[in-house]
């Protein structure tokens, strides 16, 4: 299979909101970033958190297998410590892979009784 995607992404507009105006789970308010991998190698994702007031945290990862597509809820991503994102705070992710991917990022926001979702490519600087 042809590959497809870059190696850097970025998404300079995050924020996990703490309040939701749902009961159910699955309806949170919450961000993800959507990995697709269409190589023939699993990827390694490094995820460096920027934020306004404090240095930036390196500690987040994942992976995607090959050929596979993988949902990276971030509210219920932990560090290498086991520390989740923080809520309630700006933030800017960058994304790396050791192989090329392509990436989504989506956020649901039910903090008012109005949902509302958004969802954007990221901005894909790395090598193909």
């Amino acid at each position: 299979m042809k590959s497809y995607g870059k190696t850097t992404w970025m998404i300079p507009d995050t924020y996990l909101h703490s309040v939701s105006r749902s009961s159910d789970p699955a309806d949170r308010s919450h961000e993800a970033i959507c990995v697709l991998n269409t190589t023939d190698a699993d990827a390694h994702i490094a995820l460096t958190l920027f934020f306004e007031d404090r240095e930036p945290d390196t500690s987040f990862s994942s992976f995607c297998g090959a050929r596979r597509t993988h949902h990276i809820r971030l509210d219920k991503l932990r560090s290498a410590a086991g520390d989740p994102i923080p809520e309630d705070t700006p933030y800017a992710i960058l994304v790396e892979s050791d192989t090329p991917i392509v990436v989504q990022y989506s956020r649901l926001d039910t903090s008012a009784a109005e949902m509302a979702l958004m969802t954007t490519i990221a901005y894909g600087v790395g090598e193909a």
